[in-house]
């Protein structure tokens, strides 16, 4: 089954509202029996076929955040890529897929964080594109390095802020320790951080080239 016919099955059911949609079958179908029941749902298309519909969107949307990544890079090159410029390997895909950085060029090397930031508390959000910004920032070589993200006010008021390195880096140690060694104890908040090395990687909002939607 095609995804676009699966959307359009499951729009049907879905209706205007889906509460309101859902609050009308269950008073449909109060004192309803056995034939009562089967007949509602055969008049509905609650059927085999409407199952297989929602059990196949819900695994393409199960890899939604892989697709945005894949395809936010892949329509950003065009906006970013300068003449002459020429990409040298690009990770795409979810997880370690062996690739350091998810784009390098001949002239960059580039993180992106496809994150609709809320602005309430999202610690597990900030502490990957603290990752990320740390691996840009310490990598050795004569590339630009950018961070790509969707708006660069709450990041850059995240970078800024008094987070302790101790809570970002919970699960990552060794970079802790990485931190406390080449710069000293003293650098506790990810602001301290962000202080020694924000001229090092350029943060920029990628919705200019790819859209506001992502």
């Amino acid at each position: 089954m095609t995804i676009d016919k699966a959307l359009r099955i499951l729009e049907e059911f879905q209706g205007s509202s889906l509460t309101r949609s859902l609050s009308d079958i269950e008073r449909c179908i109060i004192g309803s029996g056995l034939e009562e029941v089967d007949g509602f749902c055969t008049a509905r298309g609650i059927n085999d076929n409407f199952m297989d519909s929602a059990i196949a969107v819900k695994r393409v949307a199960g890899q939604i955040n892989v697709i945005i990544h894949a395809a936010g890079i892949l329509s950003s090159l065009s906006g970013i890529l300068e003449p002459g410029e020429r990409v040298e390997s690009v990770s795409l895909g979810a997880g370690n897929t062996g690739r350091q950085f998810d784009l390098e060029t001949n002239i960059r090397v580039a993180e992106y964080k496809f994150i609709d930031w809320q602005g309430g508390a999202e610690s597990i959000r900030q502490n990957g594109i603290f990752k990320d910004f740390y691996s840009l920032a310490e990598h050795e070589t004569s590339k630009k390095k950018y961070l790509y993200v969707v708006g660069t006010d709450y990041p850059l008021k995240f970078f800024n802020g008094r987070r302790a390195l101790t809570s970002v880096l919970s699960r990552h140690p060794k970079v802790l320790a990485h931190i406390n060694e080449k710069y000293g104890v003293n650098v506790e908040k990810v602001r301290d951080y962000f202080e020694i090395k924000k001229n090092e990687v350029f943060i920029c909002d990628v919705t200019s080239f790819v859209g506001r939607s992502v």
